[in-house]
């Protein structure tokens, strides 16, 4: 039976202003729509399971080996496997180290992409099955919300693509100097709109976009964790650092600095597909909704999010919370009213989280430099932080992997003023410093956002 996706909404009733759509779709459907018509989320109405003994066999191969099995076991009934192999083969064309910390700690580097983050990863894959499934003769609209790193590598994975346009919008005060220019330098049918607001407001306005009847003939899509087409390929690095480093059915544990959770959603999704993860570590900064959630039983957003040195992160109601309580039997919309409790004493089984402060942040960055000679920027250090805490309060000694999620380089005051040095720019930014372009100045009314749409956006290829 093909998978089919259906809405995290779907449940719904009597909630002013939501008509739960209980159908389902394909993954095209998903991909192309971003975001479901009752502003749920899609998610599979199953979960293909890949053997141990496959995953194995994947020691010492390359990555796009191992991202060829997982979306062969999610898409081979959608596409030809000639098409995924393209898809794969051209998106990953860089390495994923793997760096030990001290035995069975490691952390896994996603930072060596075109735009030094980890969201090459899902962006790449994603811009090429965009391309292959958009309608012939019609325009992609896709509107992005990033705190920092999610525009940028849509951004460059969609540059040039034909018949694809982006809309990128950023918090102008929440962003660094470097992943500023990089959101603002791409061009072409790339446009960023620097907020004035928060990335919950960015996020917000996109989703109301999606929502908006007067913008259905844009062909509105999501390239946002919102968009399943971006969780798929985010599960893929956990199998991998699994086959490279963990012993025939060894357990592992994984840490993922969580903001908008679609990261540590792929882990989720890769555990339920058989990869066996003893613990996943969801460490937050001091947007700590969840980790407070998981102490009390009771979620309350965090509104407005606070303002933290790991920006990226910087998130009070993640999106993707609602396919973690579909999954555990839950119902959360969009703007955080839980309509329906999930089975918490599950998630504390699967799932560990703490709040990291910016002093701890902070801490963390000196203390791996001058122990183990690792520079780390400030989402990494989240990362290790929360693994280190977990390690301490459970006595677990599983292999253990810490995701560092972008470059340092990308941080240089912080790393400067914490280290005493300006990390060397990887070869992909070498020359960002002289870039040209600019952003749109927005404010975060809904309003204004729609007018510059209906002003810009095209329809037609």
């Amino acid at each position: 039976m093909p998978i089919r996706y259906y809405s995290t909404n779907r449940n719904l009733k009597n909630i002013a202003g939501i008509i739960p759509f209980t159908g389902t779709v394909s993954f095209k459907d998903a991909l192309l729509a971003g975001q479901a018509p009752d502003e749920g989320l899609f998610v599979p109405d199953s979960i293909p399971q890949i053997s141990l003994k496959d995953i194995h066999a994947l020691k010492g191969k390359p990555y796009r080996e191992v991202a060829l099995l997982v979306a062969k076991a999610f898409l081979a009934d959608e596409f030809p496997p000639e098409v995924l192999s393209k898809v794969v083969f051209d998106a990953y064309n860089y390495p994923v180290p793997l760096e030990e910390v001290y035995p069975q700690a490691f952390v896994m580097r996603l930072d060596q992409g075109p735009t030094a983050s980890f969201k090459d990863f899902a962006a790449r894959m994603m811009a090429r099955l965009m391309s292959h499934c958009r309608p012939h003769g019609e325009r992609l609209n896709i509107l992005v919300a990033t705190s920092g790193d999610t525009g940028s590598a849509v951004g460059d994975a969609f540059h040039g693509v034909t018949g694809i346009d982006v809309t990128i919008l950023y918090p102008a005060a929440e962003v660094s100097l470097r992943q500023k220019k990089q959101l603002d330098t791409i061009g072409g049918n790339v446009q960023a709109l620097s907020i004035h607001g928060k990335f919950d407001d960015c996020q917000n306005l996109v989703k109301q976009a999606f929502s908006d009847p007067a913008l259905a003939k844009f062909n509105l899509t999501s390239a946002n964790s919102i968009n399943f087409g971006r969780i798929l390929p985010q599960s893929i690095y956990y199998v991998y650092a699994y086959a490279q480093l963990a012993a025939p059915g060894e357990q592992i544990v994984f840490s993922v600095p969580s903001g908008n959770f679609g990261n540590a959603l792929g882990c989720e999704y890769a555990r339920r597909m058989g990869l066996p993860v003893a613990k996943l570590v969801m460490p937050t900064n001091e947007n700590d909704e969840f980790p407070n959630y998981l102490k009390t039983g009771t979620y309350r957003k965090v509104a407005p999010s606070r303002a933290c040195i790991s920006n990226a992160m910087n998130v009070g109601h993640p999106s993707n919370l609602a396919r973690f309580f579909e999954l555990y039997g839950g119902t959360v919309d969009r703007v955080g009213n839980v309509h329906r409790y999930p089975d918490i004493n599950e998630m504390r089984q699967n799932i560990f989280s703490v709040s990291i402060t910016d002093n701890e942040t902070r801490q963390t960055i000196k203390n791996i430099h001058e122990l183990y000679r690792i520079v780390l920027e400030q989402h990494g250090a989240v990362g290790w932080a929360g693994l280190e805490t977990y390690r301490k309060v459970s006595a677990d000694k599983h292999l253990a992997v810490s995701l560092e999620t972008a470059h340092p380089a990308k941080f240089p005051d912080e790393i400067e003023k914490l280290l005493g040095f300006s990390p060397d720019l990887p070869a992909s930014m070498k020359d960002i410093d002289q870039r040209q372009g600019g952003s749109v100045a927005m404010t975060d009314n809904y309003d204004n956002f729609k007018n510059y749409l209906q002003n810009n956006l095209k329809i037609k290829e």
